[in-house]
């Protein structure tokens, strides 16, 4: 996971930056009111910004991976953290149509996260450890997303309050 998750992640850092300046009046004029500020806003864009997001994840992704390690892939953590990455993806897919051309992470997606994310489940499958999932584990996968990616960019609006 944390292979596939770093392959996916420099596509984000690569992109982000770059990708919001240019699209921030397009996103402003369809999807009003765009934040000024905040996890999501244009500032938190910034590479030196968006660097310690990716760093923090970092941690979480290689934390669900050693403990999936640990347990053999038992871990309820670590098969969240899986099925979190999958919706992730299917969010970028999301952006993408709703942008309808490429957004940050629309690329390794299809070539990387849902790919990984069916082949890990099918191992854990295969080896009689994958819990069922039911759409409350959706939503506990979800949630672990959201919860990791608002916990994750502190740090990023750490730095931009010490400007």
């Amino acid at each position: 996971m944390p292979a596939a998750w770093a392959l996916h992640d420099t596509e984000e850092v690569v992109m982000v930056p770059r990708w919001v300046r240019a699209h921030l009046p397009e996103l402003r004029k369809r999807f009003r009111p765009v934040p000024q500020g905040g996890v999501a806003g244009p500032e938190s864009a910034d590479a030196r910004e968006f660097a310690p997001a990716v760093d923090a994840m970092a941690v979480v992704v290689a934390a669900a991976a050693a403990d999936g390690h640990r347990t053999g892939g038992r871990c309820a953590v670590h098969q969240t953290a899986l099925n979190a990455f999958g919706l992730h993806g299917l969010v970028h897919l999301a952006q993408a149509a709703a942008m309808r051309g490429c957004t940050p992470g629309s690329l390794t997606t299809p070539l990387v996260v849902l790919p990984f994310t069916v082949w890990a489940r099918g191992r854990l499958r295969r080896s009689g450890v994958l819990r069922p999932t039911r759409p409350r584990d959706l939503a506990q996968g979800l949630a672990f997303a959201a919860a990791a990616a608002v916990a994750t960019h502190a740090p990023a609006q750490g730095v931009r309050h010490r400007r």
